[in-house]
């Protein structure tokens, strides 16, 4: 599963390029060879490569030149420098530069071959260190996702049998409920462990620059584009693509995304040419696919490449028994980020019954957030009702008859909570009046597509479901 694919040569003698071209591309690299060092930063300018093989001594430019304006411009890039008149002290000049390696000329191409391998091992190596830092999920100890509920370790189980093949996934859930965490936990325990995991929110990106932030783009693609720019596949190649929120993909990305899942291949804005990208693709959504696809908003090929592995994610309250370690998973993190000293060790009674009991519709977030209040208000070294959020307790308790205005004597009379109450009736009423459809709910609002997809998952609002009532 190679690293590295596209490779710039730039040597002023047309048999080094001619054999290094014919070379690398039997070992499944995407090579264009260059004459000098002016052409080959400016095609470092236009295109994304992952290595650049240069000659010290070339027309125009010198290759140490090239290394440090590439480097300056890529600082990713993985750079090898060759030369016929080299010395040690030029090749520590070159490694001081940035080069990964110096190569004497004459070599055997074999040489090239095996510095590519050498450094794209060190490349694995780093994305390795750097997963195994970033492994500690939010809410888990270890880097496991908590629960002993029968309805999680269900879905744990299709997860185990899943993630060591490359078929595409499709989470279903609330918001709320763990989808990135489910996305993660298949690519960890697959053969792509190693790769990177790269995630992106479709509704987050405005709909104009999603190709350009998935595919990548050519210099001059569009008015901003002043550099080319690797898109998150390239970014995910060998790894794994966790599209959240896939429902928001408008139609032109969806043609573009279903081309990858059939050919491996893709084109960045504004370039003729393709690149192949090696991508496992997670998706999830807590919209209807089905539902968009019988309204035209997806397409249904699309939908069934997505929808070859189906696993749902149980909402919160279907797994009450959870509620608790989450709970306490939440305030162990939430004592060592705050320094809370001395630390919070668990709940009383009547909070742990009021947690468990609450219906969590914002699901694992909502618990989480209030795990985070509840650590900042506790005043003793137990959770008691007071330190959670009034809506737990209020929801258990009924008001009295005659009470339930809030401008009545002995009435809830908070500002701020009767304001959240109003914005989410009218987000609500507005996803009934547009039938779920999120766009036309954001202009009746008068509000920002963005804003509205945030006020959503908030308040835990399920948009079909809401197009659907009365």
């Amino acid at each position: 599963m190679p690293l590295f694919r596209t490779v710039l040569v730039a040597d002023d003698e047309p048999s080094i390029r001619h054999i290094l071209t014919l070379v690398l591309t039997d070992k499944g690299y995407d090579v264009r060879a260059v004459a000098d060092g002016d052409e080959a930063l400016r095609e470092l300018s236009t295109r994304a490569y992952d290595v650049l093989v240069t000659d010290v001594r070339m027309p125009k430019r010198d290759g140490l030149s090239v290394l440090k304006a590439a480097l300056a411009e890529q600082p990713g890039l993985t750079v090898v420098v060759m030369s016929a008149y080299g010395s040690q002290e030029q090749a520590l000049e070159a490694v001081q530069a940035g080069a990964y390696d110096y190569v004497q000329k004459p070599f055997k191409p074999e040489e090239i071959v095996l510095v590519l391998r050498k450094a794209q091992e060190r490349e694995r190596l780093v994305r390795e260190n750097r997963r195994l830092h970033e492994a500690q999920l939010p809410g888990a100890s270890g880097g496991h996702i908590l629960g002993q509920s029968a309805a999680l370790q269900a879905v744990l189980k299709q997860v185990a049998r899943v993630a060591p093949v490359d078929t595409t996934v499709l989470i279903s859930g609330e918001s709320g409920t763990g989808k990135e965490l489910i996305a993660r936990e298949l690519h960890g325990q697959s053969r792509r462990a190693a790769m990177p995991f790269v995630a992106v929110n479709c509704g987050a990106i405005p709909h104009g620059l999603l190709e350009s932030e998935l595919f990548g783009h050519a210099k001059g693609a569009f008015t901003d584009a002043r550099t080319a720019r690797r898109g998150l596949f390239a970014e995910a190649d060998g790894g794994t693509l966790f599209l959240d929120e896939v429902g928001e993909l408008p139609l032109g990305a969806q043609v573009k995304l279903l081309r990858v899942l059939q050919e491996g291949e893709i084109r960045p804005v504004g370039e003729s040419r393709v690149e192949r990208v090696d991508v496992r693709v997670v998706a999830a959504t807590l919209r209807d696919l089905g539902k968009l696809v019988e309204k035209g908003d997806f397409r249904e090929d699309l939908y069934y490449r997505l929808n070859v592995v189906n696993l749902t994610l149980p909402p919160l309250r279907e797994r009450r028994e959870d509620i608790p370690l989450l709970a306490r998973a939440f305030l162990h993190r939430f004592n060592r980020e705050l320094n809370r000293d001395p630390p919070v060790e668990g709940f009383t009674p009547e909070a742990e019954a009021l947690m468990t009991a609450y219906a969590w519709p914002g699901n694992v977030r909502e618990l989480e957030n209030a795990m985070e209040r509840a650590v900042l208000l506790a005043e003793g070294t137990h959770v008691a009702p007071g330190s959670l959020p009034e809506k737990l307790w209020a929801a258990s308790a009924p008001a009295p008859a005659g009470t339930a205005a809030p401008l009545q004597a002995g009435g809830d009379l908070s500002l701020k909570r009767a304001i959240r109450e109003l914005e989410e009736s009218y987000i609500r009423a507005a996803l009934r009046r547009t039938k779920g459809n999120r766009t036309r709910a954001a202009e009746v609002l008068d509000i920002s597509h963005r804003a509205l997809l945030y006020k959503i998952k908030e308040y835990g609002i399920d948009p079909d479901a809401e197009g659907t009532r009365t």
